[in-house]
């Protein structure tokens, strides 16, 4: 059995950026299951593992352009801490869900200055070259309520 559209897949895998630095891996939590051909995973893993079968074992380094974007500074913005009312203690790290013109936005807080709050509306990963080493662990058919869902369903 082949990684194909409409196939649940369950791979192990470790991500590191350029410098070799780690920023995941599966041995926190087991594999990764994802419905394939959904768009649930970045782009350019997803197009990496089709065709792979159980137990294949390779790397691909996937671009900005086909897992997060790139970075975009327009997405970075500095606010008066008033702004955030109903929060009592911004704090660098802390996420907030934000409305914009292009419908709702996830930002971090980037930075607190005093009175300045920045914040990055960038995912923590945009601009990066993401190097995945990949194993296979299980392949299997999804059922007509995963397919019509777009997602797994354990």
């Amino acid at each position: 059995m082949k990684v194909a559209k409409n196939m649940v897949v369950s791979f192990d895998y470790v991500l590191n950026n350029d410098k070799g630095e780690n920023l995941d891996s599966s041995t926190k939590h087991g594999p990764l299951e994802y419905l394939h051909g959904f768009g649930n995973i970045i782009p350019g893993l997803e197009s990496a593992l089709e065709g792979k079968n159980v137990g294949d074992q390779f790397e691909v380094s996937v671009a900005p352009k086909d897992a997060y974007g790139e970075y975009n500074p327009a997405l970075v913005q500095t606010l008066n801490k008033d702004q955030f009312s109903g929060v009592d203690q911004v704090s660098e790290g802390m996420q907030f869900k934000v409305d914009t013109e292009g419908g709702p936005l996830v930002v971090r807080v980037s930075e607190v200055n005093g009175e300045n709050v920045t914040i990055d509306g960038n995912h923590p990963l945009a601009g990066q070259n993401l190097n995945f080493n990949v194993t296979i662990a299980n392949i299997r058919e999804a059922s007509s309520t995963e397919i019509e869902h777009g997602h797994v369903h354990s």
